[in-house]
């Protein structure tokens, strides 16, 4: 019965859509605590590049899994839903509901359908190899190794995220299946939760405005200095935490790989695709509740909406 789910509400969509604030009024709405599913805010002082929240910002709310990593660690959907899912004990165990707020799609598919990992496990050798493939060859050259297996993946993992394409690989040859097919079918596992999974979303042009603002403002306050001093505490374009949309493209520059005006240029443009694939994975996925912010036009009838749906699930 669905009264014997744990609820669980999820509030996630494309980058710049507004999710942190809504999160807040959400939070104190129904007496819940966040759980951030953001692949960047999990790590300490990457604070403008990641656009976190700040302690005045979060209004009293709790929230776990964020400044907990230092950049140096490697961060991933298996180490996050092990995190989630104990964060998520800890809220249930005083009584409040988990709020998962992010736009990391898969960290999110993760908890919800409690997704099995063990056929993924690392084998070390292989995974050396294929970094070596990819310093020699090139990103493009081991994305087109895993089209050659794996087309669907292709869709939607960038060419540029070879941690990602990596993985995607090493499941192909351990298993001898792709990862897409693997992921489809946790997909369709039936959730252990009484969830609600809402998808924010704004008009295109209206986000991409937004998404190009939330840059200069970044800059102004202080982008690039954030990533001076990473690289002077020995942070390097190789480890996870620095592929993050802002960290990558200022650490180029800083290297004297491209200028400012083209970093700043890569910036915007590789947030708005970003914005664009997490849009399509969200459209990918079942019983969402899809939210155009131009529909409603302030948060306040928003979350009345939000509450209106929670009270017909039995969350609230």
């Amino acid at each position: 019965m669905m009264s014997d789910k744990k609820p669980l509400v999820i509030l996630t969509g494309p980058t710049a859509a507004g999710k942190s604030e809504l999160s807040i009024s959400l939070a104190k709405a129904i007496d819940g605590e966040i759980i951030s599913a953001d692949s960047m805010q999990v790590y300490k002082h990457m604070d403008i590049g990641s656009a976190k929240i700040t302690h005045e910002e979060m209004n009293g709310i709790e929230h776990h899994l964020i400044d907990i990593l230092e950049p140096s660690e490697e961060f991933h959907v298996v180490k996050f839903q092990s995190l989630a899912k104990a964060a998520m004990q800890s809220i249930y165990a005083k009584g409040k509901i988990p709020i998962l707020v992010g736009g990391t799609g898969f960290y999110i598919q993760s908890v919800l359908y409690d997704i099995d990992f063990t056929e993924s496990e690392e084998d070390e050798t292989f995974r050396s190899d294929l970094e070596n493939f990819a310093r020699e060859k090139g990103a493009d050259a081991l994305f087109e190794r895993l089209r050659s297996i794996d087309p669907e993946s292709c869709k939607i993992i960038h060419a540029n995220n070879i941690k990602r394409v990596i993985r995607a690989i090493e499941f192909y040859e351990k298993t001898g299946r792709p990862i897409s097919e693997h992921n489809k079918e946790q997909r369709e596992k039936i959730s252990p939760y009484n969830f609600a999974y809402f998808v924010l979303d704004d008009d295109r042009a209206v986000l991409y405005e937004k998404i190009n603002k939330r840059v200069d403002i970044m800059l102004e306050n202080g982008l690039i200095d954030e990533v001076k001093a990473l690289k002077e505490m020995g942070c390097t374009s190789d480890m996870v935490s620095m592929q993050g949309l802002g960290y990558k493209e200022i650490l180029d520059y800083l290297d004297g790989k491209c200028t400012l005006e083209d970093a700043i240029y890569r910036i915007k443009r590789d947030t708005r695709h970003f914005a664009k694939r997490q849009l399509t994975w969200f459209r990918r996925e079942a019983d969402t509740i899809h939210i155009l912010r131009q529909d409603f036009k302030q948060n306040e009838l928003i979350l009345e909406y939000m509450m209106k749906v929670l009270a017909e699930k039995g969350l609230v």
